[in-house]
């Protein structure tokens, strides 16, 4: 039989998750706001992951004596330092691209985690590939549609359809280039493949040490020493690490606690619980809330290429899910097709287990 539905298995991850995105996106919104006021990213990157941290360590601290866990190896911590470094460098990149474009494009090429993550998953042989196999194929395929719609994105700027005089203009591949979008696409593109990375290795230490309040912990103290000898070199002048009572000051404290503490902790579990390939399957919902986002707040333009690049990314990825969909419904019905063999030993334990009753019942 297959398994019945579950609230906590099928409906709370995607409730969350989803909320989780839309988090993020606000967040990016606020923080390019607050750039266009003056704040250093830099910065920004390091006094939101020490406000993350300082919040994460007593509560990790005194959660930790409730909990039965196993013991702290010396490799655990080596990989979850890894893996502040893998997300401290992706965070890093992710901001100075939206400092130079806008979140909206961010979003869009966002859509190519989970191709990234899919590959990455195959070749760490975390996901199934046979040639022969549709469903195989199917994810294969996507994922370099997606790729293909990475490049037009980061390439191919095109008019802006907020401005109708604008669609006069003509569309030429090197004219509608901007240097800075094409500079902001590459690093995103760089950036989000940091991410699937992130998200691979995550479940590998998950598998060995399920505790993710004190890896993140230990990912945050990684990311916080980086981040801020990173911000040391680059912003050496005293003055932009003053932040007043502005935005500045709600941006770095509200990505620190959403972002950078409840943010990881959420993608943490929801990758323990439904892997790195099921979560990543959400972040083409980023471009729908940024466009929403930034045209409101930012007052951001939309561009053909945008749309251009989102649907065949959009394609890539669905073409991804399908394929991932296909192979769990093959892999239920080669279970329920298939002779058991892990329930074959139960049944002389328990024939075993009433002849000792038996044999006890005699003596007694």
């Amino acid at each position: 039989m297959t398994r019945r539905w579950s609230f906590y298995m099928d409906f709370l991850p995607v409730v969350v998750i989803i909320g989780n995105e839309c988090i993020d996106m606000g967040l990016l919104t606020l923080f390019k706001a607050a750039t266009l006021q003056g704040m250093n990213n830099h910065v920004f990157i390091a006094y939101a992951y020490a406000v993350g941290t300082s919040v994460l360590l007593p509560v990790t601290l005194f959660t930790r004596r409730l909990r039965v866990l196993p013991p702290l190896s010396f490799s655990i911590i080596c990989k979850s330092m890894l893996l502040g470094a893998i997300g401290c460098t992706s965070q890093i990149l992710g901001y100075i691209s939206i400092n130079y474009s806008s979140p909206t494009l961010a979003s869009a090429i966002a859509n190519l985690v989970p191709a990234f993550t899919f590959m990455l998953a195959v070749t760490f042989r975390m996901e199934k590939l046979a040639v022969k196999s549709r469903s195989s194929n199917a994810k294969v395929i996507g994922s370099i549609v997606s790729i293909a719609g990475a490049f037009v994105l980061t390439f191919y700027k095109g008019p802006s359809i907020m401005n109708p005089s604008s669609l006069l203009q003509p569309i030429g591949f090197l004219k509608s280039v901007d240097s800075s979008w094409a500079i902001s696409g590459i690093l995103l593109t760089i950036d989000y493949f940091l991410v699937s990375l992130f998200y691979i290795l995550q479940v590998h230490i998950l598998k060995e040490f399920p505790d993710e309040l004190t890896l993140v912990l230990l990912y945050s103290i990684a990311a916080t020493i980086i981040s801020t000898v990173v911000a040391l070199l680059s912003v050496p002048n005293s003055s932009a690490w003053k932040i007043g009572l502005n935005l500045s000051l709600i941006s770095i404290v509200s990505s620190g606690i959403f972002g950078k503490l409840i943010g990881n902790i959420v993608y943490a579990w929801a990758v323990r619980l439904k892997g790195a390939v099921y979560v990543t399957s959400f972040k083409p919902l980023q471009i729908v809330i940024s466009v929403y986002l930034g045209v409101i707040f930012l007052a951001d333009s939309l561009y053909v290429g945008s749309i251009i690049g989102a649907t065949i990314v959009s394609i890539g990825l669905y073409g991804v899910l399908w394929g991932k969909a296909s192979e769990e419904i093959e892999e239920d019905i080669g279970i329920l097709e298939s002779p058991s063999t892990e329930n074959a030993p139960l049944l002389p334990s328990y024939r075993t287990y009433q002849t000792f009753e038996k044999k006890t019942d005699g003596n007694v």
